[in-house]
């Protein structure tokens, strides 16, 4: 399982995969964007205007961006732990490393303040006209969430609620609600996928979860 998934799964979620390179909102020309949030390819050219991608490239960018993110991180010797870690490279990935330096939570991380740092995460949410971007604000709650350790973003929820099933009331509650709540249509075609790759006890290995992360792509 990539080291990195949780903050992969928050990016992949918010970016969208854009196979044709699309410029910036506000000036309409450069930065250009493709991919999973890519402006700029592993060799340090800029996207252009013009520009595809296949999603087998777009990781391939976007796994480059987020390993030089975590070295940079590893530099500042802040002590994250790896949830915190990943709720920061996701919000770099998305304001920029400028736009995080000029952030205080290097200062609260450094102070051990990590309530106050995943606060800053909620001051990023507006456009050039200060309007509240509404994907944005979701975005920094989930990697606040992230970095908090709560449990509360999005990524592969439903694996680990499988993984720490144990048929307590609560849960089974909680499960025949969803249930309840589900298309009945994306619930059926669960059930039938499911059931026809199930044999045996439901236990994830570290593999199984590598093959299924490697099918999401």
């Amino acid at each position: 399982m990539y080291l990195y998934q949780d903050a992969i799964s928050i990016i992949k979620a918010f970016e969208g995969f854009n196979e044709k390179a699309y410029p910036d909102q506000v000036t309409g020309k450069d930065p250009y964007t493709l991919g999973y949030g890519t402006q700029f390819y592993p060799d340090g050219s800029q996207v252009k205007q013009g520009h595809r991608c296949t999603k087998e490239k777009a990781l391939e960018y976007l796994f480059f961006e987020i390993n030089v993110i975590a070295d940079e991180l590893d530099k500042l010797n802040l002590g994250l732990d790896l949830a915190m870690k990943q709720g920061l490279i996701s919000f770099i990935h998305s304001v920029g490393w400028d736009s995080f330096l000029y952030s205080s939570i290097i200062d609260h991380c450094e102070s051990e303040n990590y309530v106050l740092a995943a606060q800053e995460f909620g001051k990023w949410i507006f456009d050039s006209e200060h309007n509240v971007i509404g994907g944005l604000l979701d975005r920094r709650r989930q990697e606040a969430s992230l970095f908090l350790d709560t449990g509360c973003y999005t990524g592969n929820l439903l694996l680990k609620a499988f993984r720490n099933y144990s048929a307590s009331p609560e849960q089974v509650a909680a499960i025949r609600q969803l249930e309840a709540e589900i298309n009945p249509y994306v619930l059926s075609e669960f059930a039938n996928k499911f059931t026809a790759a199930y044999d045996g006890d439901f236990d994830l290995s570290e593999e199984d979860l590598r093959l299924i992360f490697e099918f999401q792509k």
